[in-house]
């Protein structure tokens, strides 16, 4: 546990970022309404607030940044969802929403990798930070993430800290 915490202390911290996680259990057919049908299986809904004090990556002093949020083991590659671009800012407001339909035991075999990227045009996209969360996460993305599974159907609201490395992840543009 010790050298958990020293690996953790090592990480550069590159920002904070604002996350909402709502699991939504299995809606009842009668209560079902427009884009409510898409989300009548259940699953885990993932807002992407905003980010702050980012590290700046271009040499105009900010960052262009998005999000990347991946819900793995991910086999079919088919969970990546992305935000907009936010140009010239290192405190970016997304006010983005995902939905992984995805059931209440599967989930809790899941981690929701969160990643924040720098856009640049004509070449590869800068890592600026990332964290995970889920059953396998440390101190404050452990909690938010048991919040979330213990409080069906409530939106709990959180700041992360981001980090150079994501524990136990290989990360990929």
């Amino acid at each position: 546990m010790r050298w958990e915490t020293e690996q953790q202390r090592s990480l550069e911290e590159r920002g904070r970022l604002l996350l909402c996680l709502q699991f939504l259990p299995p809606a009842c057919e009668d209560d079902l309404k427009g884009e409510a049908k898409e989300r009548a299986r259940g699953g885990l809904c993932v807002g992407v607030k905003r980010c702050a004090h980012l590290a700046a990556m271009d040499v105009n002093g900010y960052s262009d940044p998005y999000v990347k949020t991946y819900l793995k083991p991910d086999v079919q590659k088919k969970s990546k969802h992305k935000t907009a671009v936010i140009k010239k800012t290192l405190n970016p407001e997304f006010n983005e929403e995902f939905f992984y339909e995805i059931s209440f035991s599967e989930l809790a075999t899941k981690t929701l990798e969160v990643t924040v990227w720098d856009y640049d045009l004509g070449k590869s996209n800068d890592f600026i930070g990332g964290v995970s969360l889920g059953c396998h996460s440390q101190g404050e993305t452990l909690q938010h993430w048991i919040e979330c599974l213990k409080n069906k159907g409530t939106k709990v609201e959180r700041w992360h800290t981001l980090t150079n490395e994501l524990p136990g992840s290989t990360v990929q543009e």
